[in-house]
């Protein structure tokens, strides 16, 4: 129950993906038959993820994640228009693939504005349009956030970009392949996607750029993925990606729907049965299978700990930040306080899970907390 950490590869993935590691071993760079098999596996994927985005094919560029997307957007459009202006907004609730980007970016001399957000995780579209000034080139604010699972305003934002000529970027690494993600719509003109957070393999994402939107590189070489990401294409991944976009597309709306109704089952059977407990994030816009909790005078880790114990998975917070002691950057922007902040669990669902899960996780859960209620300082 940490499908927002990753996801098993789908089955249907796995055998699209098995010939590329064998007998359809070209490079889709060479001229030979074998070439270009990987070069027509390499575009039929591409058309794939462009089909799930509404977007077109030679709009999407392949990177290794959504980290190297993230990296990509930003850097490139603040390298390519350092001299057209030096401000970048984003919020404070961002993943560190964004927000350590633009702490990078202020060393050089960019100014970043870190927008706050509310009780529930939203950044307000008005504070956002304020914040705008003559130098301001890029707003990067993602679609949904990874911990607490709020969706953001992205369509209201994208039309204040739009109508101030704005390069906007999103990353939606949590939310494609979960919930519609269409560029148009969103009126965005960069967007990052991470493979393994819908059902396709590590180590393989993709940056939507707006035809027409210019950035720079960060990679020099051979000059793949349309001189952007230059090194040899890493095609069973990215056949494993292509069909996972076709399968997230033929599922997508019946699996949020199954998804929402286990999210409000286990909420509402845990915070009847637990004291002192809470949701963090919003419940009516919120990702279909993400549920945060918060409880007051136990710590997240050691509820972490007992549940693996009775084999059920979850995380108190992004699990790219889940080896640290500190308090969730998130959580600390919503308001909490950091011992709120420590006694949290997130929880986030997939396709695999039933709703036998969702009562046996709930039952241990209170039993958790009872138990290291019982034993701590704080709870007495």
């Amino acid at each position: 129950m940490d499908h927002s950490a990753t996801t098993p590869v789908a089955a249907e993935v796995l055998e699209a993906t098995l010939p590329y590691f064998g007998e359809k071993f070209g490079n889709a760079s060479s001229l030979h038959n074998f070439g270009m098999e990987a070069r027509s596996a390499l575009e039929g994927s591409r058309e794939k993820v462009a089909d799930l985005l509404g977007a077109e094919s030679n709009e999407i560029i392949f990177t290794s994640g959504g980290t190297e997307s993230d990296n990509l957007a930003l850097k490139g459009i603040a390298y390519r228009n350092r001299d057209r202006g030096k401000h970048i907004i984003t919020s404070a609730i961002e993943h560190p693939a964004v927000l350590e980007v633009c702490r990078e970016l202020e060393k050089q001399g960019f100014e970043v504005t870190y927008l706050s957000v509310d009780s529930e995780g939203f950044v307000d579209p008005a504070a956002l349009e304020s914040a705008i000034r003559k130098d301001t080139i890029l707003i990067s604010l993602m679609h949904a956030n990874n911990e607490i699972g709020t969706i953001q305003p992205i369509e209201e934002v994208g039309r204040i970009a739009e109508d101030r000529d704005i390069f906007f970027h999103t990353d939606a690494v949590q939310t494609t392949g979960k919930i519609p993600v269409k560029t148009n719509d969103l009126k965005v003109d960069l967007l990052s996607i991470s493979s393994h957070k819908l059902y396709g393999p590590k180590g393989v994402g993709v940056l939507y750029i707006r035809g027409g939107t210019k950035i720079e590189s960060m990679m020099q070489g051979g000059g793949h993925e349309h001189n952007l990401r230059s090194g040899t294409e890493n095609i069973s991944g990215i056949v494993g990606l292509g069909r996972a976009c076709e399968l997230a597309q033929q599922i997508m709306s019946s699996e949020a729907e199954r998804l929402m109704h286990l999210r409000d089952k286990l909420a509402k059977t845990v915070l009847e049965s637990v004291n002192d407990s809470w949701i963090n994030g919003s419940m009516k816009w919120r990702l279909p299978g993400n549920v945060n909790f918060g409880f007051r005078y136990v710590e997240g880790e050691s509820l972490l700990l007992y549940l693996d114990s009775k084999g059920i998975a979850v995380s108190t917070g992004s699990a790219c930040s889940s080896h640290k002691l500190e308090p969730s950057h998130v959580l600390m922007a919503i308001g909490l306080r950091p011992e709120e902040c420590h006694g949290s669990l997130r929880i986030t669902m997939g396709r695999s899970n039933t709703e036998e899960d969702m009562e046996f996780a709930a039952a241990c859960i209170a039993e958790s907390v009872e138990r290291f209620r019982g034993i701590s300082a704080l709870g007495r």
